[in-house]
């Protein structure tokens, strides 16, 4: 067994046992503690002061827009953000995290060897280079579709709290929260009672969640001591007519750049222009599928009591 893991460890892959001190006590704590953890990158001691965000792979640009601002709002304040590396809501949460230089983790539903989905192995990463990739399945275990469920205890079980962005009725967000429903706080987003996507989360908030509606919600429910305000976009003033036009339409709900052009009264050609320069400014923000949102001028900010 010895030489086994010798060989597994030359490849840079770390495995915690129980009988080890690094094992995250919080893991010890639930029904199923995984034995072993094998971990690529480094889990340290401050990522134990982690949030979860999980939700669907079919993200809306809601759905998107409220994973990045919570993600990078975690991640900004020293909160650890822990997801599964799936499409959809969980890639964006680590992406937010990593994009502000904070700390991520994916637990995968294979071995840290097999990255899934393939499309992610760039991400993966990164993650790696700021943060860890972690799997209680052994070193060549493939993606498979039963894994993934029981992979959610150890989110779940890493976290301080559970935020669901986005979940259908039958989504494995859904049991991430479960897991965690007698040890730690869960918190869903809500939305539209006629969208799929909220239905998980509308119903979680009627179970009892808490509903997220500010990171602010989070922020205090975890006792995060308020340090005061800074600027998360700063103000920009716009340079030209166009741009004075474009920021007058937009607002922190999304807008697609065909109804900017018809409220601006523009062409397209000078819309969509105007609006790239805007993003590299940081004056605006492309939330998917060429919706739009201004960048919000204020954010309070928080310290982590560790």
């Amino acid at each position: 067994m010895n030489q086994v893991w010798a060989k597994i460890e030359a490849q840079g892959i770390k495995i915690l046992t129980w009988a080890d001190e690094e094992y995250p006590n919080r893991l010890r704590e639930i029904d199923q503690p995984p034995p072993i953890l094998y971990i690529r990158g480094e889990f340290l001691p401050d990522d134990l002061f982690a949030v979860a965000i999980v939700g669907t792979r079919k993200v809306t640009a809601y759905g998107r827009q409220v994973t990045e601002e919570i993600a990078s709002f975690l991640a900004s304040n020293g909160v650890s953000v822990i997801s599964g590396l799936a499409r959809g809501v969980d890639a964006i949460a680590h992406q937010a995290a990593l994009k502000v230089g904070g700390r991520t983790i994916a637990v995968l539903g294979s071995g840290v060897d097999k990255i899934y989905p393939p499309e992610h192995r760039g991400l993966a990463e990164q993650i790696m280079e700021r943060g860890a990739i972690i799997s209680d399945y052994a070193v060549g275990t493939p993606p498979d579709a039963s894994n993934f469920p029981p992979r959610n205890r150890i989110i779940s079980g890493l976290s301080l709290a559970v935020v669901v962005i986005e979940a259908a009725e039958t989504s494995g967000a859904l049991i991430t929260a479960d897991c965690g429903r007698t040890r730690q706080r869960n918190f869903a987003v809500p939305g539209s009672i006629l969208a799929p996507q909220s239905k998980g989360t509308n119903r979680l908030i009627q179970k009892g969640a808490l509903p997220l509606l500010t990171p602010d919600d989070l922020m205090q429910a975890l006792d995060l001591t308020r340090i005061g305000e800074h600027k998360s976009a700063r103000k920009v003033i716009p340079t030209d007519e166009t741009e004075a036009k474009v920021l007058s339409v937009l607002s922190s709900e999304p807008l697609h750049v065909d109804e900017i052009r018809n409220q601006a009264g523009l062409p397209i050609e000078k819309i969509s222009a105007t609006l790239a320069l805007m993003e590299l400014k940081g004056m605006v923000r492309q939330v998917g599928g060429m919706n739009y949102v201004a960048m919000r001028e204020e954010q309070a900010e928080y310290k982590v009591n560790k």
